[in-house]
């Protein structure tokens, strides 16, 4: 094996979108413009509602406002660089940039992660404890719980990414993907990966697992407090509170355990792709729409941010 950091490879290819036919990958670009811009879109109006209603200043608004914050940053970490790429007829990015890349993806997925939780662990509170709700969930414990998760995040991807840093790359470096993902530059890596790769399922494991148990057992206890409500409108008023949330939990985690949590041999180009288009553009564009829906207080706040541009317009 070759010393740390002794790596050939100065830069490497995002192959991306070059696999396919010209006229495949015009619409492609157009595809994934169309949905960066409407990720964008949605995302900006769900803070500027939350932040403009004042009824919209509780937990559930707070840490809606900082997943519509972690989805804007996720999406913008691969897909402009992947649309630029297109525009300039590049596939290059550099040794550093490639690790960057990596290092603000995989943070703000872990982000993602907790924030789901945090949201289950609201969701419970309010439904089984609703006398209790305003002294527990204190805009201090709110704000800490988010603050935790930032470090956290930080640390276990600050940890992989160092462990990706010290491989070595020879000769190939055409990742076929379009963006820096661990299990394509894993396979490019002529050092031996078995550390990263048990640190992947170990570490990075524990991380991913511990918030969807927290998730599990929330809605356990949700759904066991629910079907004790006489009311038939009002367990199905409960449920549909949770079903936007429950419906993001399960689109995101189906495609993480998919991507990360099988062995790297089963892996093969195309379906990697498919998931992490899935989890990287699909996910961060459909929460804001599915949140706000069904939701009477967003649209009511979104009404008020749309006549607010109106009238600055006039």
């Amino acid at each position: 094996m070759r010393a740390a950091n002794q790596s050939s490879v100065s830069e490497f290819l995002l192959l991306g979108l070059s696999s396919q036919p010209q006229r495949q990958q015009q619409l492609l670009f157009i595809l994934f413009l169309t949905m960066y811009l409407a990720t964008v879109l949605g995302n900006l109006l769900i803070l500027l509602a939350i932040s403009v209603d004042a009824r919209l200043h509780t937990p559930m608004y707070f840490f809606l406002s900082n997943l519509s914050f972690v989805d804007l940053c996720f999406s913008s970490t691969t897909i402009p660089k992947m649309l630029t790429n297109h525009i300039l007829g590049s596939q290059t990015i550099s040794f550093s940039g490639c690790l960057a890349q990596m290092y603000f993806l995989f943070m703000f997925v872990d982000m993602d992660n907790f924030l789901l939780a945090v949201m289950a662990y609201d969701r419970f509170v309010a439904i089984c404890h609703p006398l209790h709700y305003s002294t527990k969930m204190t805009p201090r414990l709110c704000a800490l719980l988010v603050a935790v998760s930032w470090v956290i995040a930080n640390l276990d991807v600050l940890l992989h990414t160092l462990l990706m840093a010290r491989l070595s790359f020879c000769a190939d470096n055409a990742i076929p993907h379009f963006f820096c993902d661990v299990t394509p530059l894993l396979k490019l890596s002529c050092s031996d990966t078995s550390l990263n790769e048990m640190m992947i399922f170990i570490e990075a494991g524990l991380i991913t697992l511990a918030p969807f148990l927290c998730i599990l057992v929330s809605y356990i206890l949700i759904t066991c407090a629910v079907l004790r409500v006489p009311s038939t409108q009002g367990r199905w008023k409960a449920f549909s509170t949770c079903g936007s949330h429950l419906a993001v939990v399960l689109l995101f985690y189906g495609t993480i355990i998919f991507l990360y949590f099988n062995p790297s041999s089963s892996h093969s180009p195309d379906t990697d792709i498919a998931a992490a288009v899935m989890f990287t553009v699909v996910t961060p564009m459909l929460n804001p729409f599915i949140y706000s829906l069904r939701n009477k207080d967003i649209k009511g706040a979104l009404g008020k941010v749309i006549a607010m541009k109106f009238f600055f317009t006039q």
